[in-house]
């Protein structure tokens, strides 16, 4: 069921990223714009800026589709259209109605979205965080769909899982994981001012604070059930989340090589993946073109947005069908 525009906190999407634009030689930057529509009996809300080819940028956790507000004006000027959505369960899309939160589910939305927004097969596709895996999986099992890919901050899955089997100082770097499988997180996580997400944040990427953010990711969670939403991600994945035999299949396919030509990025100071995981990435995945980013960490795409952007323009620019 679709939230009513009553229910959704007030995002300041204009006054927030107009600020970010402001006239240059008389003329306004590419403006970023908050639009809506139905895929995947999903309605999301999304953020809009440029024309061209698709260029879609999937968020992750405890984040949200304003991560992307420097990242998208760059995609414009190169000549994309920046589609920037705002993932099932993350106000103000609506509450998935199967409630369902695993990888799959959001691969199928992804997919969903290039077919709603009328992309073509020069469309590239970003994801950070839960967004990368998101991309991967969806880009796998859609490769017509995606001409480049990027993903940043979290490796493809098996890099990851095996990690979590025996690399003490992951596991270690994953609590939050599986605390989020308690129903105590739900009630933590809001408690003193999200005080435990402001945690994360710090720890994840040292030595940056963005209050913005953190205001952004509480937009999104406002209510109980777009925060167990949220946390439906995790319980899908390491517990007994919901899952659907449909998108099983579909993170069974995204577990297999990329055709298509992909970029992983990885912050060495990132507190949330160590970059020994990149670095098995880079040894264990022939088909993935991995760089390590000095003096970032998980959110890069906010801490040097000149030289994350550099990066990920230089890639989706390659040459099109």
């Amino acid at each position: 069921m679709s939230i009513q525009e009553a229910e959704i906190p007030d995002l300041r999407v204009d006054t927030y990223l107009l600020a970010l634009a402001p006239p240059q030689n008389g003329h306004m930057k590419q403006q970023i714009q908050l639009n809506q529509i139905d895929a995947n009996g999903i309605n999301f809300s999304y953020l809009e800026c440029g024309s061209g080819p698709i260029a879609l940028c999937v968020h992750g956790f405890p984040d949200s589709a304003h991560t992307w507000r420097f990242l998208m004006p760059a995609l414009a000027k190169a000549g994309f259209r920046a589609i920037a959505p705002f993932t099932r369960g993350y106000a103000p899309t609506s509450l998935a109605p199967d409630d369902c939160y695993q990888t799959g589910a959001r691969a199928a939305d992804v997919n969903a979205l290039h077919e709603a927004l009328g992309g073509d097969e020069n469309a590239v596709l970003i994801g950070h965080d839960w967004g990368a895996s998101t991309a991967l999986t969806a880009a796998a099992n859609a490769h017509q769909r995606w001409h480049r890919v990027v993903a940043m901050s979290v490796p493809p899955v098996p890099i990851l899982r095996k990690a979590l089997d025996g690399n003490l100082a992951q596991i270690k770097r994953s609590w939050y994981m599986f605390y989020f499988q308690s129903a105590l997180a739900e009630i933590a996580i809001p408690a003193n001012d999200y005080a435990l997400i402001e945690m994360l944040w710090e720890d994840w990427s040292p030595g940056f604070k963005s209050k913005d953010d953190l205001e952004n990711f509480k937009k999104c969670v406002f209510s109980p059930s777009h925060l167990k939403a949220a946390l439906g991600y995790y319980r899908a994945s390491l517990g007994s989340g919901k899952k659907i035999e449909t998108y099983n299949a579909l993170e069974t396919k995204g577990l297999e090589p990329l055709k298509q030509p992909t970029l992983y990025l990885h912050g060495k100071n990132d507190g949330c993946i160590g970059v020994e995981l990149a670095q098995e990435a880079q040894s264990n995945c022939p088909w993935l073109e991995v760089r390590v980013l000095d003096q970032v960490g998980h959110f890069m795409q906010l801490e040097d947005p000149k030289l994350v952007n550099q990066h990920i323009i230089e890639w989706v620019s390659g040459e099109k069908q």
